[in-house]
């Protein structure tokens, strides 16, 4: 049986989603969870989209495979008494549609992060969780710059280079807002992000928003397809994964077989 898991967390206190030896991780702690619930000898989980240290979720995915009866309302209510705790939080687990994975299946990703500049009120509340930045920024040429790259393209300048790893991605939204206090939030969507890339594109905007980058640079830079420090990569803290969106349940199967398929820039 397929489970797929629907959570939360506050990232400040993981070093990042991925178990790695000796540190404190989301998959480490939510497979232990996990295996001790179901009284298994190992739990390895999937996740929609791998977070940093440092970085949050509000709508994060993964999914589980098991070889024993579940409940799974009952399993969501002893992940959460399991994980008092912990910074993590269970909306839902269900079981999982034919086809259907965590990572491969999702039809896009969205990211927030939130920055305070010079206008925004500083509450103290959301430090962990904003950029504070001493610039007053400039929100229209940060969303010009943001709109003029959208679209599918290679985004090797943008992205922290894997083994083996595509770096052709399709932009969907990218646009800033200001919130009422002040507080501006980068919307960031795609079908799926390579390494750092989130924050390397607000990076560029912030770079732009304080006038050390031109609009036009946006694009200039992405189609050199090579790391540049034209930009800062920002801290992993103002940013948090808010939704993995997937299609119909009789579609997730094909969506996951389009996804490992690699794909060229148009």
């Amino acid at each position: 049986m397929r489970l797929r898991i629907d959570f939360s967390y506050d990232g400040a206190n993981y070093s990042g989603w991925a178990k790695q030896p000796g540190l404190h991780t989301v998959q480490g702690t939510l497979d232990v969870a996990l295996a001790t619930i179901l009284r298994m000898d190992t739990i390895q989980s999937t996740v929609a989209g791998r977070t940093d240290a440092g970085v949050h979720a509000t709508g994060q995915t993964a999914h589980i495979d098991v070889d024993v009866s579940v409940k799974p309302e009952r399993l969501t209510r002893q992940l959460n008494s399991f994980l008092a705790n912990e910074s993590i939080h269970v909306h839902r687990v269900a079981v999982a549609p034919p086809g259907f994975d965590a990572r491969y299946s999702p039809i896009f990703r969205r990211y927030e992060y939130r920055v305070s500049d010079a206008v925004g009120n500083r509450d103290p509340r959301t430090r962990h969780f904003t950029l504070w930045i001493d610039d007053h920024l400039d929100i229209d040429l940060m969303n010009q710059a943001a709109t003029s790259i959208l679209g599918l393209h290679d985004w090797t300048t943008y992205c922290k280079p894997r083994p083996r790893a595509t770096r052709v991605r399709e932009l969907q939204i990218f646009r800033w807002r200001r919130e009422i206090d002040g507080t501006l939030v980068a919307e960031v969507q795609a079908d799926a992000f390579c390494h750092n890339m989130v924050r390397n594109l607000v990076g560029m905007c912030i770079a732009v928003g304080r006038g050390k980058l031109t609009v036009s640079d946006a694009v200039r830079l992405r189609e050199e397809r090579t790391r540049t420090s034209a930009f800062i990569v920002i801290p992993p803290h103002g940013l948090t994964l808010v939704e993995v969106g997937y299609p119909a349940d009789d579609e997730v199967g094909d969506r996951a077989e389009l996804s490992r398929t690699r794909r060229e820039p148009v």
